[in-house]
């Protein structure tokens, strides 16, 4: 086992398996749609497959994966619909988080997402879109977390977790990286003024960009899976 995972591992066998396989899923190591091969990964993490069985469960509930009698686990597929409504759900819950974070912020915190927003940039001229979709989500969740108000930053995760093997695809081409950055900048010198409505209308523009662009994607992959 790499020292990476090793450096990873939590106390319980369980809380270690679940957080490798969503780790894995949201990365798009595991494919959406793609079988979830119990004896593999149980070898892989050095885990029996009891803990595997029950982190497995969690995940089905989270949405992140399915189960299928008599042929098992598989990474969850979203269809178009489930898209859209989860980041309508996300529209909702992350305008009031923006709204008390701009209200209220955090010393230091415009300086912070702009150090972040220097690694986003970096990541989308080299065309690296792990590390771009990396950065870009801590220069959301930074923002959202300013709310505090952990239980709603914990709802939010859950409907991140379940597109993030999706979000990559909004990065692979570079007008979408483009666009991402000139949103982002444009987000931190509304937050630099303190203008909570030109805030909130910029991130709304963001993810919609996003679901537009996504909804291209589902579109044409759509037929390809009947």
């Amino acid at each position: 086992m790499s020292s990476a995972v090793q450096k990873r591992r939590p106390q319980t066998a369980q809380q270690f398996v679940l957080e490798e396989l969503r780790r894995a899923i949201t990365s798009g190591e595991l494919r959406p749609g793609g079988p979830i091969r119990q004896e593999a990964l149980a070898a892989r993490f050095e885990v029996s497959r009891v803990p595997l069985r029950e982190a497995l469960k969690a995940l089905e509930a989270e949405g992140l994966v399915v189960h299928h009698v008599h042929r098992g686990y598989f990474v969850a597929e979203l269809s178009l619909d489930d898209l859209e409504e989860i980041y309508r759900i996300r529209e909702l819950l992350e305008t009031e988080a923006v709204r008390m974070a701009v209200r209220w912020p955090p010393d230091g915190l415009v300086g912070t997402l702009e150090r972040i927003q220097r690694e986003v940039e970096r990541a989308a001229e080299e065309g690296d879109v792990a590390g771009m979709a990396a950065a870009n989500r801590l220069f959301h969740f930074t923002l959202i977390e300013a709310s505090g108000m952990p239980r709603l930053v914990r709802l939010i995760t859950t409907l991140w977790d379940s597109t993030d093997a999706y979000r990559s695809l909004y990065y692979t081409g570079p007008t979408h990286r483009n666009q991402a950055v000139r949103e982002h900048r444009a987000v931190i010198s509304a937050l630099r003024q303190g203008d909570e409505e030109a805030t909130v209308r910029w991130l709304d523009e963001h993810r919609a960009h996003a679901v537009a662009a996504l909804r291209e994607v589902l579109t044409v992959e759509a037929p390809e899976r009947d």
